[in-house]
């Protein structure tokens, strides 16, 4: 460290003790403590998504979980419930928390500042990586996501350009003073990239066939690192199994689960090829597999359905990925799987930049339901099915005795872009939905209010 750096270093700690730093400081409110007493909720509309809708239902929650749930009239015979804290919802609505199964929430604040940004690890195979030990609990973006109704989220890990392994993903609350205490799945799936295998004339200029011909190396060159890492993987298992002494190889040791399958494998894949190609490599090497994106999963869906090979459907607000494909294309490809009988659920994009918006996954789905699919269906896609998929449905996704009291309260359907969500639990302790968005409307608000206009 040279004089310089120390100078500014001493700079901002004197500052910040004089109350003048001009460094970011956490805008949202502190975590509640853990639930300490029984609450039952009384008078709501329980939607519990796997079952029957309780028209002034009651639930019972303690321990951070739902303990009994009971339709009008019937009343809930736990003892605990003559003791519980009464919260009284009557006209309102409940509804599990949603599940947001393809974000950098945690991982990225600004995706202009590269310093906020810890998505993305140097390499092309990098299975080590772990997406949870670097989500950042005091996130501005996560109060903006969780306002509108999204308590969970997968942190996925990304790759850089040319890489085939991301990295492991985790499942993650919205709501916590760090990262252990977000966890709810430390380890959910691996990640890989499928390269692209279609090359868009109409973005080079003539002549073309050099272009292409260094687009098929590169392709080419991707998926070889891809068999590779596989292969090599497969032999380490291989090797451990046989001799647990053998030495360890982080980024091997990282796939035994997949090997032996423990967990999924999450391939980003959006074109036809690019799916066959995944479901080669599934097959090849026995892995559980899942397609993130699948903008033509539809065009194989008997496959999948056979295979039983669900679909994360990255984003229904988007363009076709083809020039001549219908407009309504990403619009259609949920109604179009279920129908098909193709596992799914609806997520958006993944982007750096996606994840300040995260907290439209209920419109997304809204969509969906608009252009075919039911509005059953189009609840589960963003609670239920994310959870079967993630495979923490035990927990999360459905309002069931067992499950995690993590739950939303609004004035109306949460598709609704009217609706508001008024009250939000995670664990059966209330959060504080203000964020940086309601903070900033205030402020305005006021100023208008002041000048009279």
């Amino acid at each position: 460290m040279n004089a310089a750096q120390r100078l500014a270093i001493a700079w901002v700690f004197a500052a910040a003790v004089l109350g003048t730093a001009p460094i970011a400081r956490a805008g949202q409110s502190a975590p509640p403590p853990p639930q300490n007493k029984p609450l039952l909720v009384i008078g709501a509309t329980l939607h519990t998504i796997s079952g029957e809708t309780m028209v002034r239902g009651q639930m019972l929650v303690d321990g951070g979980r739902i303990v009994a749930i009971a339709s009008e009239g019937t009343g809930i015979a736990d003892p605990r419930a003559a003791s519980a804290q009464t919260l009284d919802l009557s006209g309102k609505h409940v509804y599990p928390g949603f599940v947001a199964a393809n974000t950098v929430l945690g991982l990225t604040e600004i995706s202009a500042v590269r310093a906020t940004v810890d998505s993305t690890e140097f390499g092309t195979v990098n299975p080590n990586a772990r997406a949870l030990v670097a989500v950042n609990a005091d996130s501005e973006l996560l109060p903006v996501a969780r306002a509108n109704g999204v308590l969970a989220a997968l942190a996925v890990p990304r790759s850089a350009t040319g890489g085939v392994i991301a990295g492991t993903s985790a499942l993650i609350q919205l709501d916590g003073w760090t990262w252990e205490d977000m966890a709810i799945a430390p380890a959910v799936a691996l990640h890989v990239v499928m390269p692209s295998m279609r090359l868009n004339a109409e973005l080079f200029p003539a002549p073309l066939d050099e272009r292409l011909a260094d687009f098929r190396r590169f392709t080419a060159e991707r998926l070889r690192q891809l068999d590779e890492a596989f292969d090599a993987a497969a032999a380490y298992n291989k090797a451990r199994n046989a001799s647990p002494d053998q030495p360890v190889d982080a980024r091997w040791e990282a796939m035994r689960p997949v090997m032996q399958g423990q967990r999924p494998v999450f391939v980003d894949a959006d074109e036809l090829p690019q799916i066959r190609h995944a479901l080669g490599l599934a097959q090849r090497h026995g892995l559980k597999l899942v397609i993130v994106g699948g903008s033509d999963a539809w065009r194989i869906a008997d496959l999948l359905r056979e295979r039983q090979v669900p679909v994360v459907i990255a984003g229904v607000h988007r363009l076709p990925i083809r020039r001549g494909d219908a407009y309504d294309e990403p619009f259609r490809l949920a109604a179009r799987l279920a129908q098909a009988g193709v596992r799914f659920c609806i997520a958006r994009s993944g982007s750096e930049f996606d994840a300040a918006h995260e907290r439209n996954l209920p419109y997304e789905a809204a969509t969906a339901e608009a252009f075919g699919l039911s509005r059953d269906e189009a609840l589960k896609a963003i609670t239920l099915y994310p959870a079967q998929i993630l495979g923490v449905d035990d927990r999360l996704g459905s309002l069931q005795p067992g499950r995690l009291a993590s739950f939303i309260v609004t004035d109306g359907d949460p598709l609704d872009i009217r609706t508001h969500v008024q009250r939000a639990f995670v664990q059966g302790r209330e959060i504080d939905l203000s964020n940086r968005q309601t903070r900033l409307e205030e402020k305005y608000r006021t100023k208008i209010e002041r000048s009279g206009k």
